[in-house]
């Protein structure tokens, strides 16, 4: 009995000894656990210090209007249906202060309508007896639902859906209350004055202490995706002008980070951003004249359609990022005889969009038709320069290839940028043609269709480098519909002519 409490003494201490040390191992993870989370909330605090300016508002606001419930002297002239206001201020707040403007406005108009139908409904239904009043009442909210629900789906209407929502909450409310209380008049009466003090606070509120203006918004994320399109674009170009493997035929690119590259992250932004400039031009229709903004009827809408223009620019930037990606690519010797050609065109392409995005900054027009012309100009080289470099890569498909290559290459050597490379090119495809030639009329026959299949790989190549050309010639051509919607909205913004 002494020897088995010996052996329970010493492995006591033993397991009371093994406990700490997982308690300290949990800590410690649970402590990491909390630092990463605190670090996550205060990155999040410095993405943007408006969330926090919104926030703070809100609270200011709440708290003014407060004050007429927690305070003896105004709650007993307003009495308790001024719990309403705290409601509307709460509801009606918005970010910027066009879009609280425009809550408060479906939030009064609403509230009015409802009023006035709830009155007429009220009294009609009182004067048909007290059988008939509530299965008037009954019906009338049955069709109030329905024509608000249906209304507010309305194409034209979609953007006074908080106002149809509102119409039918306070009619239900009214008639309700009027059944039950029997007072109509002091119901509309306190709902009306409700609305009325938290909406004013809110928008004296949202206006005095750092305003957030919707139109500015606006101008600013135009500028800067004009900004993003034109950097995506030169990335794109530079990439497929890579040497990305000399001693292989074709490069393979790798698509492992395709969607994690710059390029692609910032057109990814621009093409997101329709829904946000529609919702911030709507909001901005409701500002006064403010700022850099004093012309009423500011042609906030016309914002939307040049943002819609970039799109479609961005578009074509995503085409050409997929290309420079794709596996199969034209050989590098050959992709380089018309780096010059390409670097022109998209350096023009990229500077009358960076133009584009200053001018709408600064609100001038300074875009000239030396700009367009030397576009033109050089989009006109990069087709001239396509159609020689096409021919003689399609040259090994020639009855005759080395007569033809011998045509196409006393083309080439009248462009000064080509003479450099002739003779290498030559030499590198006399070789390549002899041995292919060797090939073809070898024994065992299998040979010749290895050769076809080679050729095959070939006219894939050819077609994946016509496709980045005509992407990159389908962007200039889009570029120049964006100067026509950026000079329509200067001439109906008043833009200001840059010297």
């Amino acid at each position: 009995m002494d020897k088995q409490m010996e052996c329970i003494e010493i492995n006591i201490p033993t397991s009371t000894h093994a406990k700490p040390e997982l308690h300290e191992t949990d800590t410690k993870f649970g402590a990491k656990e909390i630092w990463v989370q605190i670090q996550s909330v205060w990155e999040f605090c410095k993405e943007d210090t408006g969330r926090e300016i919104f926030a703070l508002k809100v609270g200011i606001t709440v708290l003014l209007v407060s004050l007429f419930v927690l305070f003896e002297a105004p709650y007993q002239v307003f009495g308790s249906n001024i719990i309403w206001a705290i409601l509307t201020a709460i509801i009606v707040f918005e970010d910027t202060v066009g879009a609280t403007f425009n809550r408060r406005f479906n939030r009064a108009v609403g509230t009015l309508v409802a009023v006035i139908l709830a009155v007429v409904v009220a009294e009609t239904a009182l004067s048909c007896g007290h059988v008939a009043e509530p299965i008037i009442l009954g019906l009338s909210m049955f069709m109030i639902a329905v024509i608000t629900s249906y209304m507010k789906m309305w194409g034209a209407l979609v953007q006074y859906e908080y106002g149809f929502r509102v119409t039918l909450m306070t009619y239900c409310l009214i008639v309700v209350s009027d059944y039950r209380i029997g007072n109509p008049v002091r119901t509309m009466i306190d709902r009306l004055y409700s609305i009325a003090i938290g909406g004013m606070i809110s928008v004296l509120v949202n206006v005095s202490i750092f305003p957030i203006w919707a139109g500015d918004q606006l101008h600013k994320e135009l500028v800067k995706n004009f900004h993003l399109v034109a950097d995506s674009f030169e990335e794109c170009t530079k990439k497929y002008l890579e040497d990305a493997s000399e001693k292989s035929k074709f490069t393979m690119s790798s698509i492992d980070a395709f969607h994690e590259e710059g390029a692609y992250m910032r057109c990814q932004s621009t093409l997101d951003s329709g829904s946000r400039f529609q919702t911030l031009a709507q909001s901005a229709k409701w500002e006064p004249p403010h700022g850099k903004f004093m012309h009423i009827s500011y042609p906030w809408l016309q914002y939307v359609k040049v943002g819609a223009v970039l799109r479609h620019c961005a578009y074509e930037v995503m085409a050409l990022h997929s290309i420079a990606h794709a596996k199969i690519q034209v050989p590098y010797k050959l992709r380089v005889g018309l780096e010059s050609e390409v670097e022109e065109a998209s350096k023009e392409a990229a500077e009358v969009v960076r133009i584009l995005g200053r001018d709408i900054s600064h609100m001038q027009w300074s875009v000239k038709d030396s700009h367009v012309k030397r576009l033109h100009n050089s989009i006109k080289r990069l087709q001239s320069c396509m159609c020689f470099q096409y021919s003689y890569m399609l040259a090994s498909t020639f009855d005759n290839p080395s007569k033809s290559f011998a045509n196409i290459s006393h083309m080439f050597y009248h462009l000064p940028y080509q003479r450099e490379m002739m003779e290498e090119e030559v030499e590198c495809y006399h070789h390549m043609t002899g041995k292919q030639l060797r090939r073809l009329y070898s024994w065992p026959p299998r040979e010749a269709d290895a050769f076809e299949d080679i050729k095959l790989e070939e006219s894939t190549a050819m077609l994946s480098f016509t496709n980045f050309a005509s992407s990159l010639m389908e962007f200039v051509a889009r570029v120049e519909h964006l100067v026509e919607a950026v000079h329509e909205l200067s001439k109906m913004a008043k833009f200001k002519s840059a010297l």
